[in-house]
């Protein structure tokens, strides 16, 4: 594994540093692993804070640990509807009987004092009185007069539906840790904490644009050989998801001139740019010259499909500096490859805590043709067989131009490039798309 350099500050460390800690290193036979951790190990995390209030913490990145600053719950409480009560009296064995003398709802406490023999009727969320550590269900109880209960007592244990003051978490315990992306679950555990502001990493701005003199923007005709720009809109949705603040440049013509001036553009009001096409072999290609001249940018052919064609690296104009990332031109390739290299990236730029990619191991319900070497990237559909098990069957022809199939799909099966030929029913890994695409 690949690590950041330590001798230097981070953001002053050349691409070329990190190549040399890549062993056998060759930008046209790269293995996805290999440009992973090459990606991982560059790219560096931006260090601007902001407050913000708890409403619009949403899918922020923490930017330090959050220490709670209270127990939570504040109190011991009841877990249930019932009657709260010394749980030494169960010793007794047999039933018990109970005089109630009084009662406890959530956010109105027991006030007076409970001796032998007597208990409380508490709803859930109330504050357990002293001397008191044992609920009995509601459901347990029968009366048996005017402000009495009986049950029997083989169904209790001793502090049984009891809630301990501090059991979610202790005063001065990490509730969330730096480099947390913010989720529903995660802003309703800052509100019970009584937080209604946090410090979060500034959203990371990402410049893209396509490039092709072939590429229509909506609302233009179509003449013969040209095509609609679907890549900004898939890019749009992807940046969007991971909270990132965009820079839409459109569509720039294979010209140098003008992808010399969006690059520099870009460069100087963007933290990362994402340019589609113009990475590939090809003679009307200029994209590669510009990126060369205007940094430290290197050109890989990856071993899979689809999306083998990609550029990497910084670029530097007037005195700012940008991560760029060249996707290749077709539509599912684009996608591809920003799920599994741009998207690492963005993150480690936003200063999210990587976590390792979650796949399912499902049944392949068709067999698979597939070349050893190279990682693949098949579309397939997950659904339930009549036995209740998973399976995944590819959404058909797998052309990395047809967009429809990724539009098909809900799961990614990654075929690693030590695998060869599945067959029908042999066990294959899925990433699902849910929170995905």
């Amino acid at each position: 594994m690949l690590t950041p350099i330590q001798a230097k500050d981070q953001t002053q460390i050349s691409l070329q540093e990190v190549l040399q800690q890549q062993p056998s290193y060759e930008a046209h036979a790269l293995s996805v692993n290999a440009a992973q951790q090459i990606i991982q190990a560059f790219v560096h995390e931006v260090q601007e804070t902001e407050q913000v209030n708890l409403f619009s913490a949403f899918e922020r990145v923490l930017a330090h640990d959050i220490a709670s600053p209270i127990d939570v719950p504040a109190h011991d409480n009841s877990a249930m509807d019932g009657f709260a009560f010394d749980g030494t009296a169960l010793q007794a064995g047999g039933s018990l009987e109970l005089r109630v003398v009084g009662h406890a709802l959530a956010g109105h406490p027991f006030q007076g004092q409970i001796q032998a023999g007597e208990c409380i009727r508490i709803m859930t969320g109330a504050v357990m009185p002293a001397h008191c550590d044992t609920v009995v269900p509601q459901e347990f109880t029968e009366s048996v007069g005017q402000n009495q209960i009986r049950f029997a007592v083989g169904k209790l244990q001793l502090g049984d539906n009891r809630r301990f003051r501090g059991e979610d978490l202790s005063k001065g315990k990490i509730a969330l840790g730096k480099g947390k992306h913010i989720t529903p679950a995660d802003l309703g555990l800052l509100a019970s904490l009584g937080l209604a502001q946090i410090e979060v990493k500034r959203k990371v701005k990402v410049a893209y644009f396509s490039t092709g003199d072939e590429i229509r923007s909506l609302g233009e005709s179509l003449d013969a050989g040209s095509v609609y720009d679907s890549n900004r809109y898939t890019i749009y949705g992807m940046l969007q998801r991971l909270g990132c603040e965009m820079l839409d440049m459109g569509v720039v013509a294979d010209n140098p001139d003008q992808l010399e001036q969006a690059l520099r553009h870009a460069c100087e009001h963007a933290d990362a740019i994402i340019t589609s096409g113009g990475v590939s072999v090809g003679a009307a290609d200029y994209t590669k010259q510009i990126m060369a001249k205007l940094g430290e940018v290197e050109f890989w052919t990856i071993g899979m499909r689809p999306g083998r064609p990609m550029a990497f690296g910084r670029i530097h104009s007037n005195g700012h500096s940008a991560f760029l990332f060249g996707l290749p031109g077709n539509p599912v390739a684009v996608m591809v490859t920003f799920y599994f290299f741009a998207q690492q990236a963005l993150h480690a730029l936003m200063g999210v805590t990587p976590t390792p990619v979650i796949t399912v191991s499902v049944k392949s319900k068709n067999a698979i043709r597939k070349r050893q070497g190279r990682t693949e990237y098949q579309r397939g559909i997950v659904t339930k067989t009549a036995d209740g098990l998973l399976e995944v069957a590819v959404t058909g022809s797998q052309g990395s131009g047809i967009l429809r199939s990724m539009s098909e799909a809900n799961c990614m099966i990654i075929l690693d490039d030590a695998c060869s030929d599945v067959g029908a029913g042999d066990l294959v890994n899925v990433l699902l798309f849910d929170g995905l695409t």
